[in-house]
Protein backbone atom coordinates (compact mmCIF):
# COMPACT_ATOMS: atom_id res chain seq x y z
CA UNK A 1 0.00 0.00 0.00
CA UNK A 2 1.40 3.51 -1.10
CA UNK A 3 0.26 6.21 0.94
CA UNK A 4 0.39 9.82 0.41
CA UNK A 5 0.97 11.78 3.86
CA UNK A 6 0.12 15.39 4.73
CA UNK A 7 0.80 17.88 7.88
CA UNK A 8 -0.21 21.10 8.11
CA UNK A 9 -1.00 20.98 12.66
CA UNK A 10 0.83 24.45 12.63
CA UNK A 11 4.16 26.41 11.12
CA UNK A 12 4.92 23.58 9.04
CA UNK A 13 4.41 22.12 5.94
CA UNK A 14 5.10 18.38 5.13
CA UNK A 15 4.12 15.99 2.82
CA UNK A 16 5.11 12.43 2.26
CA UNK A 17 5.01 9.17 0.37
CA UNK A 18 5.65 5.94 2.35
CA UNK A 19 5.14 2.58 0.84
CA UNK A 20 4.54 -0.60 3.03
CA UNK A 21 7.30 -2.97 1.27
CA UNK A 22 9.45 -0.18 0.26
CA UNK A 23 9.28 2.22 3.82
CA UNK A 24 9.79 5.90 3.02
CA UNK A 25 10.50 6.86 -0.73
CA UNK A 26 10.42 10.74 -0.72
CA UNK A 27 9.39 13.48 2.16
CA UNK A 28 9.45 17.34 1.93
CA UNK A 29 8.95 20.18 4.48
CA UNK A 30 8.54 23.96 4.23
CA UNK A 31 8.83 25.35 7.39
CA UNK A 32 7.09 28.83 8.19
CA UNK A 33 9.96 30.36 10.96
CA UNK A 34 11.15 33.23 9.04
CA UNK A 35 7.62 34.12 8.57
CA UNK A 36 6.51 34.06 12.26
CA UNK A 37 10.02 35.09 13.57
CA UNK A 38 9.16 39.26 13.16
CA UNK A 39 6.06 38.40 15.27
CA UNK A 40 7.33 36.31 18.47
CA UNK A 41 5.38 33.24 17.71
CA UNK A 42 3.18 31.49 15.45
CA UNK A 43 -0.04 33.98 14.18
CA UNK A 44 -2.80 31.18 13.03
CA UNK A 45 -4.28 33.29 10.27
CA UNK A 46 -0.77 33.96 8.65
CA UNK A 47 0.25 29.97 8.98
CA UNK A 48 -2.75 28.69 7.42
CA UNK A 49 -2.48 30.87 4.06
CA UNK A 50 1.08 29.86 4.07
CA UNK A 51 -0.29 26.34 3.62
CA UNK A 52 -2.27 26.68 0.89
CA UNK A 53 0.41 28.50 -1.11
CA UNK A 54 2.99 25.30 -0.24
CA UNK A 55 1.16 22.31 -0.05
CA UNK A 56 0.64 21.66 -3.37
CA UNK A 57 3.63 22.33 -4.88
CA UNK A 58 5.27 19.99 -2.22
CA UNK A 59 3.02 16.88 -3.16
CA UNK A 60 3.97 17.56 -6.62
CA UNK A 61 7.85 17.48 -5.14
CA UNK A 62 7.80 14.41 -3.24
CA UNK A 63 5.77 12.42 -5.60
CA UNK A 64 8.44 13.68 -8.23
CA UNK A 65 11.31 12.25 -5.90
CA UNK A 66 9.26 9.31 -5.21
CA UNK A 67 8.67 8.69 -9.19
CA UNK A 68 5.10 7.75 -8.14
CA UNK A 69 2.36 8.65 -10.23
CA UNK A 70 -1.43 9.79 -9.05
CA UNK A 71 -2.74 6.22 -10.30
CA UNK A 72 -0.13 4.53 -7.72
CA UNK A 73 -1.51 6.29 -5.08
CA UNK A 74 -3.85 3.98 -2.83
CA UNK A 75 -4.77 6.41 0.31
CA UNK A 76 -4.38 9.31 2.15
CA UNK A 77 -3.51 10.27 5.55
CA UNK A 78 -4.15 13.48 6.85
CA UNK A 79 -3.41 15.33 10.07
CA UNK A 80 -6.79 15.58 11.93
CA UNK A 81 -5.94 17.20 14.93
CA UNK A 82 -4.97 18.47 17.33
CA UNK A 83 -3.73 22.19 16.51
CA UNK A 84 -4.60 25.27 14.60
CA UNK A 85 -8.06 24.64 13.28
CA UNK A 86 -7.27 26.76 10.09
CA UNK A 87 -4.10 24.88 9.87
CA UNK A 88 -5.26 21.72 10.01
CA UNK A 89 -8.41 22.70 7.72
CA UNK A 90 -5.99 22.71 4.53
CA UNK A 91 -4.60 20.02 5.40
CA UNK A 92 -7.92 18.31 5.80
CA UNK A 93 -9.87 19.77 2.39
CA UNK A 94 -6.54 19.03 -0.10
CA UNK A 95 -6.24 15.45 1.38
CA UNK A 96 -9.82 14.50 1.21
CA UNK A 97 -10.06 15.91 -2.06
CA UNK A 98 -7.07 14.30 -3.54
CA UNK A 99 -8.50 10.91 -1.68
CA UNK A 100 -12.15 11.93 -3.50
CA UNK A 101 -10.54 12.80 -6.88
CA UNK A 102 -8.31 9.56 -6.80
CA UNK A 103 -10.60 7.17 -5.74
CA UNK A 104 -8.58 5.84 -2.45
CA UNK A 105 -9.59 5.80 1.04
CA UNK A 106 -8.58 8.34 3.87
CA UNK A 107 -8.04 8.41 7.44
CA UNK A 108 -7.44 11.40 9.70
CA UNK A 109 -4.42 10.75 11.89
CA UNK A 110 -3.57 12.28 15.31
CA UNK A 111 -0.67 14.50 15.14
CA UNK A 112 0.75 13.25 18.61
CA UNK A 113 0.37 9.55 17.42
CA UNK A 114 2.30 10.74 14.52
CA UNK A 115 5.29 12.13 16.94
CA UNK A 116 4.50 8.95 18.78
CA UNK A 117 5.28 6.51 15.91
CA UNK A 118 8.28 8.44 14.18
CA UNK A 119 10.63 6.24 15.85
CA UNK A 120 9.59 3.08 14.28
CA UNK A 121 10.68 4.80 11.08
CA UNK A 122 14.19 3.96 11.85
CA UNK A 123 16.23 0.72 10.56
CA UNK A 124 15.94 0.01 14.35
CA UNK A 125 12.74 0.64 15.85
CA UNK A 126 11.43 0.01 18.89
CA UNK A 127 9.40 -2.51 20.04
CA UNK A 128 6.07 -1.87 21.98
CA UNK A 129 5.06 -1.35 24.70
CA UNK A 130 7.61 1.69 25.55
CA UNK A 131 7.13 4.81 27.24
CA UNK A 132 6.96 7.80 25.27
CA UNK A 133 7.97 11.31 26.57
CA UNK A 134 6.43 13.85 24.21
CA UNK A 135 7.88 17.24 24.39
CA UNK A 136 6.96 20.07 21.74
CA UNK A 137 5.83 23.49 21.96
CA UNK A 138 2.29 22.59 22.68
CA UNK A 139 2.64 19.32 24.49
CA UNK A 140 4.57 17.79 27.57
CA UNK A 141 3.56 14.20 28.40
CA UNK A 142 4.48 10.75 29.34
CA UNK A 143 3.07 8.32 27.46
CA UNK A 144 2.53 4.17 28.04
CA UNK A 145 1.98 2.81 24.81
CA UNK A 146 1.25 -0.60 24.32
CA UNK A 147 0.53 -0.95 20.49
CA UNK A 148 -1.29 1.64 17.58
CA UNK A 149 -4.27 3.28 19.72
CA UNK A 150 -3.40 1.84 22.58
CA UNK A 151 -1.95 4.94 24.62
CA UNK A 152 -2.31 5.65 28.55
CA UNK A 153 -1.37 8.98 29.51
CA UNK A 154 1.04 8.72 32.95
CA UNK A 155 1.34 12.67 33.15
CA UNK A 156 0.92 15.98 31.67
CA UNK A 157 1.58 19.34 32.00
CA UNK A 158 -0.20 21.70 34.17
CA UNK A 159 0.87 24.79 32.49
CA UNK A 160 3.45 25.51 29.96
CA UNK A 161 4.46 22.40 27.45
CA UNK A 162 8.55 22.53 27.27
CA UNK A 163 8.68 24.04 24.19
CA UNK A 164 6.42 26.67 25.12
CA UNK A 165 8.62 27.62 27.77
CA UNK A 166 11.51 27.54 26.11
CA UNK A 167 10.00 30.14 23.46
CA UNK A 168 8.60 32.27 26.39
CA UNK A 169 12.06 32.53 28.39
CA UNK A 170 14.05 32.91 25.71
CA UNK A 171 11.75 36.11 24.74
CA UNK A 172 12.27 37.61 28.18
CA UNK A 173 15.82 37.42 27.68
CA UNK A 174 15.23 39.18 23.79
CA UNK A 175 16.60 35.79 22.28
CA UNK A 176 14.49 35.91 19.42
CA UNK A 177 12.40 33.06 18.13
CA UNK A 178 12.00 30.40 17.67
CA UNK A 179 13.09 29.98 21.50
CA UNK A 180 14.23 26.19 22.33
CA UNK A 181 17.56 26.17 19.08
CA UNK A 182 18.49 29.51 20.60
CA UNK A 183 18.40 29.00 24.62
CA UNK A 184 20.34 25.61 23.56
CA UNK A 185 23.25 27.64 21.54
CA UNK A 186 23.62 29.77 24.44
CA UNK A 187 23.52 27.53 27.12
CA UNK A 188 26.78 25.65 25.57
CA UNK A 189 28.64 29.09 26.80
CA UNK A 190 26.72 29.22 30.14
CA UNK A 191 28.47 28.62 33.39
CA UNK A 192 27.14 25.25 34.53
CA UNK A 193 28.12 25.76 38.51
CA UNK A 194 27.18 29.76 38.90
CA UNK A 195 23.25 29.74 38.87
CA UNK A 196 20.77 27.15 40.41
CA UNK A 197 16.96 26.96 38.95
CA UNK A 198 14.70 24.88 40.80
CA UNK A 199 13.33 21.93 39.20
CA UNK A 200 9.26 22.00 39.25
CA UNK A 201 7.78 19.35 41.19
CA UNK A 202 10.23 16.42 41.71
CA UNK A 203 9.82 15.81 45.24
CA UNK A 204 5.85 15.26 45.18
CA UNK A 205 4.78 11.97 44.19
CA UNK A 206 3.32 12.03 40.22
CA UNK A 207 4.44 12.40 36.68
CA UNK A 208 3.02 15.74 36.25
CA UNK A 209 4.73 18.79 35.22
CA UNK A 210 5.08 22.60 35.41
CA UNK A 211 7.16 24.51 33.70
CA UNK A 212 5.15 28.10 33.78
CA UNK A 213 7.28 29.18 37.15
CA UNK A 214 10.44 28.48 35.40
CA UNK A 215 10.60 31.72 32.79
CA UNK A 216 9.12 33.62 35.86
CA UNK A 217 12.13 32.46 38.01
CA UNK A 218 14.30 33.74 34.76
CA UNK A 219 13.30 36.84 34.40
CA UNK A 220 13.84 37.46 37.99
CA UNK A 221 17.39 36.31 37.86
CA UNK A 222 17.98 38.65 34.53
CA UNK A 223 16.51 41.66 36.64
CA UNK A 224 18.31 40.95 39.61
CA UNK A 225 22.18 40.63 37.54
CA UNK A 226 21.56 42.89 35.00
CA UNK A 227 21.56 42.63 31.27
CA UNK A 228 24.80 41.17 30.05
CA UNK A 229 25.67 37.93 27.20
CA UNK A 230 27.37 36.28 29.78
CA UNK A 231 24.26 36.51 32.56
CA UNK A 232 22.01 35.47 29.06
CA UNK A 233 24.31 32.69 28.89
CA UNK A 234 24.43 31.54 32.26
CA UNK A 235 20.92 31.63 32.38
CA UNK A 236 20.14 30.03 29.57
CA UNK A 237 22.42 27.50 31.15
CA UNK A 238 20.71 26.57 34.50
CA UNK A 239 17.18 27.05 32.75
CA UNK A 240 17.90 23.99 30.24
CA UNK A 241 19.98 22.30 33.03
CA UNK A 242 16.78 22.49 35.09
CA UNK A 243 14.40 21.52 32.32
CA UNK A 244 16.04 18.70 31.39
CA UNK A 245 17.12 17.34 34.54
CA UNK A 246 13.11 17.86 35.80
CA UNK A 247 11.94 15.85 32.58
CA UNK A 248 14.84 13.10 33.55
CA UNK A 249 13.63 12.73 36.71
CA UNK A 250 10.30 12.01 35.55
CA UNK A 251 10.88 9.33 32.78
CA UNK A 252 13.51 7.42 35.35
CA UNK A 253 9.90 7.55 37.47
CA UNK A 254 8.23 6.34 34.57
CA UNK A 255 10.34 3.60 33.90
CA UNK A 256 10.43 2.09 37.72
CA UNK A 257 6.36 2.66 38.24
CA UNK A 258 5.32 0.89 35.01
CA UNK A 259 8.23 -1.99 34.86
CA UNK A 260 8.69 -1.17 30.79
CA UNK A 261 12.40 -0.25 30.13
CA UNK A 262 12.26 1.04 27.13
CA UNK A 263 11.59 4.80 26.50
CA UNK A 264 11.46 6.86 23.24
CA UNK A 265 11.48 11.07 23.02
CA UNK A 266 9.57 12.35 20.43
CA UNK A 267 8.42 16.00 19.33
CA UNK A 268 10.38 18.92 18.55
CA UNK A 269 12.25 19.33 22.01
CA UNK A 270 13.72 15.47 21.47
CA UNK A 271 16.09 17.43 18.62
CA UNK A 272 17.76 19.03 21.86
CA UNK A 273 21.35 17.26 22.00
CA UNK A 274 21.74 18.15 25.83
CA UNK A 275 18.19 16.45 26.71
CA UNK A 276 19.67 13.28 24.35
CA UNK A 277 22.68 13.26 26.41
CA UNK A 278 20.94 13.39 29.24
CA UNK A 279 18.44 10.71 29.20
CA UNK A 280 21.49 8.53 27.35
CA UNK A 281 22.87 8.77 30.78
CA UNK A 282 19.71 7.99 32.76
CA UNK A 283 18.45 4.77 31.10
CA UNK A 284 22.52 3.25 30.79
CA UNK A 285 21.66 3.39 34.79
CA UNK A 286 18.54 1.98 34.73
CA UNK A 287 19.36 -0.76 32.18
CA UNK A 288 16.98 0.56 29.98
CA UNK A 289 16.97 2.02 26.50
CA UNK A 290 16.28 5.10 24.70
CA UNK A 291 15.34 5.70 20.87
CA UNK A 292 14.59 8.67 19.10
CA UNK A 293 13.74 9.93 15.50
CA UNK A 294 16.14 11.41 13.37
CA UNK A 295 16.43 14.92 13.72
CA UNK A 296 14.60 15.90 10.66
CA UNK A 297 11.51 14.08 12.13
CA UNK A 298 11.77 15.54 15.20
CA UNK A 299 9.20 18.35 14.57
CA UNK A 300 6.37 18.26 12.72
CA UNK A 301 6.70 16.46 8.97
CA UNK A 302 4.44 14.46 6.76
CA UNK A 303 6.83 11.13 7.08
CA UNK A 304 5.14 10.33 10.67
CA UNK A 305 1.70 10.77 9.00
CA UNK A 306 1.92 9.01 5.98
CA UNK A 307 3.34 6.41 8.87
CA UNK A 308 0.87 6.25 10.71
CA UNK A 309 -2.24 6.66 8.41
CA UNK A 310 -0.20 3.56 6.43
CA UNK A 311 -0.53 1.63 9.57
CA UNK A 312 -4.34 2.66 10.11
CA UNK A 313 -5.71 1.84 6.13
CA UNK A 314 -3.77 -1.52 6.14
CA UNK A 315 -5.46 -2.52 8.97
CA UNK A 316 -8.66 -1.52 7.06
CA UNK A 317 -9.58 2.30 9.05
CA UNK A 318 -11.25 4.56 6.74
CA UNK A 319 -12.84 8.09 7.32
CA UNK A 320 -16.01 9.42 6.25
CA UNK A 321 -17.53 10.75 3.50
CA UNK A 322 -16.42 14.65 4.90
CA UNK A 323 -13.43 15.43 7.08
CA UNK A 324 -13.13 17.87 10.34
CA UNK A 325 -10.32 19.63 12.19
CA UNK A 326 -9.98 18.86 15.39
CA UNK A 327 -8.00 21.36 17.56
CA UNK A 328 -8.34 19.92 20.71
CA UNK A 329 -7.80 15.87 20.48
CA UNK A 330 -7.09 13.94 23.70
CA UNK A 331 -4.71 10.80 22.65
CA UNK A 332 -7.11 8.84 25.04
CA UNK A 333 -9.84 8.78 22.38
CA UNK A 334 -7.79 7.17 19.71
CA UNK A 335 -8.47 3.36 19.61
CA UNK A 336 -6.88 0.31 18.17
CA UNK A 337 -7.28 -0.25 14.40
CA UNK A 338 -9.41 -3.42 13.66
Amino acid sequence: MRIIGIETSCDETGVAVYDSKQGLLAHALYSQVELHAEYGGVVPELASRDHVRKILPLLEEVLTQAKTSRDEIDGIAYTEGPGLVGALLVGAAVGRSLAWALGVPHVGVHHMEGHLLAPMLEDNPPEFPFIALLVSGGHTMLVKVSGVGQYEILGDTLDDAVGEAFDKTAKLLDLGYPGGPAIEKLAEQGDPDRLTFPRPMVNRPGLEFSFSGLKTFALNTWQELGDSPQNKADISRAFQDAVLETLAIKCKRAIQQTGVNTLVLAGGVSANKALRARMQKMVEKEKAEVFYPRMEFCTDNGAMIAFAGHLRLLAGERGGEGFKAQPRWSLEELVAPI
